[in-house]
């Protein structure tokens, strides 16, 4: 049935998921995301009818680039200090990588993987299978951490 659905609908969700998204990448992976969640509920989609399916693959796809919104607006009020020089000139890169071993727990690896990496908290949880919040708050954690360290210097 799903497989149904994708033939019918696929290209049909992409454009209008690409009018609505700007982008066409962000269209396909809500579109695919949707079908995916599709799949999860297949028994509550087989008893719809073929109309209410297309229905319930909008409102997903809708749904889903909403929670993708929100998840963009409370990252960027949240990670603000990136913008920054990632090594102030009067530290190198070799102090600032024995600064960061100095911090406690995971804190040093996530603070790698979003400031030097460029990971965002999304992709930083699913590489290390923690919550997006945990990893905002151990951003933040080693932030303060390294504000310290520094003596409240304004590099962090």
């Amino acid at each position: 049935m799903i497989e149904e659905l994708y033939k019918k609908y696929h290209q049909e969700l992409i454009s209008w998921c690409h009018n609505m998204t700007g982008n066409l990448h962000t269209a396909e992976e809500l579109v695919q995301e949707a079908f995916l969640r599709a799949m999860l509920h297949e028994e509550v989609l087989a008893v719809l009818q073929e109309q209410q399916c297309r229905s319930w693959l909008y409102r997903t796809i809708k749904n889903l680039y909403v929670d993708c919104i929100r998840h963009r607006s409370k990252e960027t009020i949240v990670e603000e200090f990136p913008q920054r020089q990632k090594y102030p000139e009067e530290m190198s890169r070799l102090e600032w990588e024995q600064l960061l071993e100095t911090l406690p727990d995971l804190e040093g690896v996530i603070f790698t993987l979003r400031y030097l990496e460029g990971y965002n908290s999304k992709q930083i949880g699913e590489i290390l299978s923690l919550p997006p919040g945990t990893v905002r708050f151990k951003l933040s954690s080693a932030r303060q951490h390294l504000k310290e360290a520094l003596g409240g210097q304004k590099y962090v």
